[in-house]
């Protein structure tokens, strides 16, 4: 059954910084694996049909299990919708030869200017039945507090 998940945060930095950090493969590495992995972007070509991988490994691999290899997860993606300052869009495949993580979701950006900084809503759709939602949850709020810190720190 197709799911949505959202997270949101309120990061003190005007949207241009934030959706600089969105579409920077440096900034990317830093922020977005949630806490406990780490991230190396092998290609990133943000427009329109441009292609996103990224490959998170697990600090401690011990008790999980990674989607594409014991410690690892690989994500293919491919941007939907790029609008500089308030949307990035992109459809994301999990490398898993399991079925709970087949398919494509869809994660969505949304910067809105609000009083402090930037409101950041992440709306993913079609959400793989093999991440809970919880895990997702925790992975979507980690990644956006690494973002704030990322951002705020200037």
């Amino acid at each position: 059954m197709p799911r949505t998940d959202r997270a949101s945060r309120v990061i003190a930095a005007p949207a241009e910084s934030v959706y600089a950090a969105l579409v920077d493969a440096s900034a990317l590495e830093m922020w977005l694996p949630p806490s406990g992995m780490a991230g190396r972007v092998l290609e990133l070509d943000p427009r329109p049909g441009g292609a996103f991988r990224m490959v998170l490994t697990y600090a401690d691999p011990a008790g999980v299990r990674g989607k594409s290899s014991e410690d690892s997860d690989v994500v293919d993606a491919r941007f939907v919708e790029i609008a500089p300052g308030s949307r990035v869009s992109y459809a994301v495949r999990f490398l898993s030869e399991d079925p709970g993580f087949a398919g494509s979701m869809t994660m969505t950006w949304d910067l809105t200017t609000v009083d402090g900084g930037t409101r950041v809503d992440i709306t993913a759709t079609d959400v793989p039945d093999g991440i809970t939602p919880e895990d997702h949850a925790t992975g979507m709020s980690s990644s956006l507090d690494n973002l704030a810190r990322f951002v705020e720190r200037g």
